[in-house]
């Protein structure tokens, strides 16, 4: 048995032990749950080894699949990605922000989460154009 077929039957236990596990806590109630907090722990648990499982299966295929496709493309693609962060690093502020909890922001971090956050608006428009461009070129 292939380790694909491995992975989607623990992949079917594991959502039907979260889909039991929420049964139970819906028919237990609202009031029982906030009370005891019984089911909570169990349902936690379960998510985290399915993320654990996700994570493995993603690190495994992603090697197998950089190991045998072209590298070449995989680090260009990789050293791109390096620049649009640094970019968005350099293009970040370093404001040191007060929390809602009155806490000051310190200045690496407020430039960091702005540094995530152009990341993301720069990946996002270059995903948008692309799939504009593809668009375009299949009507064609």
């Amino acid at each position: 048995m292939g380790l694909h077929k491995i992975i989607k039957i623990v992949g079917l236990i594991l959502s039907l032990i979260g889909v039991a596990l929420l049964g139970m806590m819906i028919m237990k109630g609202d009031d029982v749950i906030k009370e005891t907090g019984s089911g909570i722990d169990a349902f936690i648990y379960t998510a985290y080894v399915i993320f654990a499982l996700v994570l493995i299966a993603v690190v495994i295929f992603g090697l197998k699949g950089l190991m045998s496709g072209n590298i070449k493309n995989t680090l260009i693609i990789l050293g791109a990605f390096i620049v649009v962060i640094g970019i968005s690093y350099g293009l970040a502020d370093n404001n040191q922000l007060t929390l809602a909890n009155g806490k000051l922001l310190t200045e690496s971090n407020s430039k960091w989460i702005g540094a995530g956050l152009y990341t993301f608006y720069i990946l996002a428009i270059i995903a948008i154009g692309s799939m504009i461009v593809s668009g375009f070129k299949k009507s064609k």
